[in-house]
């Protein structure tokens, strides 16, 4: 995902060899592969920063939706508690409508 943006491995990093002239390693050649090393550990910077903003923004919005589903429960759990209310209240209605009839018949 990330390998497109990021020029050496640390193989490569490890297995760079120099070539020397007479007063040591060609400082151009080392500079420049420096830069490339440099430009590398910023590219890894910003790719952990930017992991680390998903991370935190991932996180945050877990948090969001845990909070939404125990409210959620919440307000399902209360709308079962009124509708057996509602229920026992209709019942009780039936019933007395019941004993209206039956007794009134039967008076």
């Amino acid at each position: 995902m990330y390998q497109d943006r990021i020029t050496l491995t640390a193989n490569e990093i490890l297995e760079k060899e120099f070539k020397i002239d007479a007063r040591g390693y060609r400082l151009q050649e080392v500079d420049k592969f420096l830069d490339i090393i440099i430009k590398d550990y910023q590219e890894y910077n910003n790719i952990i920063n930017a992991l680390e903003r998903n991370r935190r923004a991932l996180l945050e919005e877990n948090r969001e939706l845990k909070r939404e589903v125990r409210d959620l429960r919440g307000s399902i759990e209360a709308a079962k508690g009124s509708e057996k209310e509602i229920t026992n209240v209709d019942l009780l209605r039936r019933i007395s409508q019941l004993e209206k009839i039956v007794l009134g018949k039967y008076e």
